[in-house]
């Protein structure tokens, strides 16, 4: 690679880790931090006297567990329904001699541009309609068909490279075309289900305005919505809300490492394919 090239790659690399880090570094100094310190001047950018006050305020001032709960029930059910859909959409597209097909792909990616805001009113009235207010399904379906659109692209780039002999053959020996697309395809294709998953799961985890929108009971917000309520009248108390923040944080984190390698790959090898 030459030198002019790679000092951009390196620069650019530079511009997105710290775009990415300075901001969570930041939050985790400031949990760590009581009031008075924040507030003091001259500004200390690391905690001279870090507490963990704010973790333990943060799960006694307000029901932060069930927060999480809501949000890892939601996220984890979207997921799975969205993964599901998605999967048996991509493989229509691309094994089956579905007219216009090239079509429907043009449509799915006008569809993923629409902003949330736009769909907030029919999705809203949708759900009263239905008698779903104030129920994990009013948030599960709506993360789902929203996730979609990206998620049967991701997965279509990856189904369309696998060979058919090897479907056909798992059709010989029994299967069905459903059973070979879960024992055949989409094992064959794990670092695209794994990324369509990810996609959709972090999609879900920090949705808010729809969040907002559909559960008024404090029982049933999930994490994004919850921390707003560490908000008082006339105050932020910005080290109580940066605790929460950093334990919103961790689970993706934790998912994100655990299965970066496969993420990576997927969005890698997606690119290639598509």
């Amino acid at each position: 690679m030459p030198l002019k090239r790679r000092t951009i790659v390196w620069l650019a690399g530079v511009v997105v880790a710290v775009n990415g880090f300075i901001p969570a570094l930041w939050i985790l100094a400031t949990s760590l931090k009581s009031e008075t310190e924040l507030m003091s001047q001259p500004i200390t950018y690391l905690p001279q006297a870090p507490t963990l006050a704010n973790y333990l305020q943060a799960f006694t001032e307000q029901p932060l567990l069930a927060f999480l709960w809501n949000s890892f029930v939601v996220a984890s059910l979207s997921t799975l329904l969205c993964v599901l859909v998605s999967a048996l959409a991509a493989y229509a597209l691309t094994r089956l001699r579905v007219p216009r097909s090239q079509l429907i792909m043009a449509a799915l990616m006008a569809v993923a541009m629409f902003p949330l805001v736009s769909l907030m009113v029919p999705l809203f009235k949708l759900m009263r309609e239905l008698g779903l207010l104030n129920t994990y399904l009013a948030l599960i379906l709506p993360y789902a068909v929203l996730s979609m659109p990206v998620c049967t692209l991701v997965l279509a780039s990856f189904f369309q490279d696998i060979e058919p002999d090897l479907e056909a053959a798992a059709m010989v020996d029994g299967c069905s075309r459903v059973g070979a697309l879960l024992r055949v395809i989409v094992p064959l294709s794990a670092p695209g289900v794994f990324t369509a998953a990810i996609l959709a799961f972090v999609n879900a985890w920090d949705e808010f305005l729809l969040a907002l929108t559909m559960l008024n009971r404090l029982s049933m917000r999930t994490l994004p919505v919850g921390i707003t309520l560490y908000q008082g009248e006339f105050a932020f108390p910005w080290p109580l809300i940066s605790a929460a923040l950093v334990v919103a944080i961790v689970p993706i984190s934790i998912l994100i490492a655990v299965f970066q390698e496969r993420v990576v790959g997927g969005l890698t090898a997606g690119g290639v394919k598509g």
